[in-house]
């Protein structure tokens, strides 16, 4: 059991030293730890986090996106009177309340 332990601390020492040290070698070790269900060699913390960032990134570019179409249509309506319409008009509102949406789930 001891030896156990040791084997344990010591896989997630390595683990650790090569999620700071080469992140692209962890994530290669825990691509195959998942390959070949090795649940004990996998660094949880790590991958918790990771995968934590990864959602809020992934949220992230979909505000800057629906910020993007909005703040091109408006100036569109604001500068090109003539060439306003419903589609635009459609546009701006969808934009206007997945920002709002957005901003209540984060």
């Amino acid at each position: 059991m001891f030896l156990f332990k040791l084997t344990l601390n010591a896989i997630k020492s390595d683990t650790v030293s090569q999620y700071e040290q080469d992140f692209y070698g962890w994530t290669q070790w825990q691509v195959q730890a998942i390959a070949q269900r090795k649940v004990s060699e996998l660094d949880w913390q790590n991958l918790q986090e990771e995968l934590e960032a990864l959602g809020r990134q992934e949220e992230y570019r979909e505000l800057v996106s629906r910020l993007t179409a909005l703040i091109g249509h408006l100036l569109k309506w604001e500068y090109q009177p003539e060439r306003r319409s419903r589609s635009w008009f459609l546009i701006i509102r969808e934009q206007r309340r997945a920002i709002k949406r957005h901003s209540f789930a984060a």
